[in-house]
């Protein structure tokens, strides 16, 4: 028997925010974090929230649970204020946190049991530990389950308690194929129950095939926010690797106009995007283009292929492609 992660949420009319970030302002001593930042994130939807180390996910997320205060702007949860309304709003409200929170020496179906002991109409822990392919470890200790198990048990506390809006903070992190496929699952049925489900993530892969909305954040602030499809229409792409660099600039010459070429040290060889605005020109003539250029001069195009745009695209484009601290 599967449970209905979200059955019986309330959460008022559906075109309400679930959660509301208003020019939202966080400094730490002489350090902006977070510098006016705004977005929306709706009841029955992912919303994920993406950003590079340090782009101010963290405090974002911290003051929307009520961990930290802002200073500047303000934040509205389920319409509520997430630290004077705290005492309303902690049995409305999951929680993931990538630490897990979990005592050491706390045994799983018990610690379960406890939180769902918390709620009023919890789901079913068996159920849930079934789910999360967690029945076998049911008398193991927190310290002695695997990271992965570790992870998933962080995320039946932050659900079982069938909250109206979640926060999951990189949930998939350490999980095996198996382990993440169950969790996308659970994540959509919270979706299908009208669950808020608020995910930041590392994992582009995972945010695309997730996410209803995406919001890329960077130096505090949102550079770029829209649905998946939308961030990633339009353009397209040939890519091939060669031994050495290119002539970027005689390539583009040959390419029709709205044409772009960016090349990128991949080791000790060389990855070569050609890609169009225009999804209609990407047929065969743009690729005999390509091609008769690189015959002509004197390229050998290795693994070349065709293929759409991506959010990990995006997120490059947009977040540029320097390490972070």
């Amino acid at each position: 028997m599967k449970p209905d992660p979200g059955s019986h949420v309330n959460s008022g009319p559906m075109d309400t925010p679930a959660l509301e970030v208003v020019d939202l302002v966080k400094r730490y001593g002489s350090t902006t974090a977070v510098t006016g930042l705004s977005f929306t994130a709706r009841q029955g939807a992912v919303t994920a929230l993406l950003g590079p180390n340090g782009a101010g996910k963290t405090s974002t997320i911290e003051i929307c649970e009520g961990f930290r205060r802002a200073d500047g702007g303000h934040v509205r949860v389920l319409g509520l204020d997430p630290i004077t309304d705290a005492g309303a709003l902690k049995p409305r409200v999951g929680v993931m946190p990538q630490s897990g929170g979990v005592p050491t020496g706390a045994r799983t179906a018990e610690w379960l049991r406890l939180m769902a002991s918390f709620h009023s109409d919890p789901i079913d822990p068996d159920l849930l530990l079934e789910r999360l392919g967690l029945t076998s470890a049911g008398r193991t200790p927190f310290r002695r389950l695997s990271g992965g198990q570790q992870q998933r048990l962080s995320l039946a506390c932050a659900v079982v308690g069938r909250p109206e809006i979640v926060f999951l903070d990189e949930p998939t992190a350490g999980l095996d194929p198996q382990a993440r496929m169950a969790t996308w699952d659970l994540v959509k049925a919270l979706r299908a129950a009208g669950v808020a489900v608020i995910l930041t993530t590392h994992h582009m892969e995972e945010a695309e095939r997730l996410a209803d909305h995406v919001v890329i954040i960077d130096h505090g602030a949102v550079v770029v926010e829209g649905t998946p499809a939308e961030l990633t229409e339009g353009r397209r792409e040939v890519r091939f690797t060669t031994a050495s660099p290119i002539d970027t600039e005689s390539l583009l010459q040959a390419l029709p106009e709205g044409s772009a070429v960016s090349t990128t040290p991949s080791g000790d060889r060389h990855e070569c995007a050609v890609s169009t605005e225009d999804p209609h020109a990407l047929g065969p003539e743009f690729l005999a283009t390509v091609t008769a250029w690189c015959a002509s001069a004197g390229v050998l195009a290795e693994d070349l292929r065709l293929r759409a745009r991506t959010l990990e695209d995006v997120f490059l484009e947009t977040t540029g492609r320097e390490l972070r601290d």
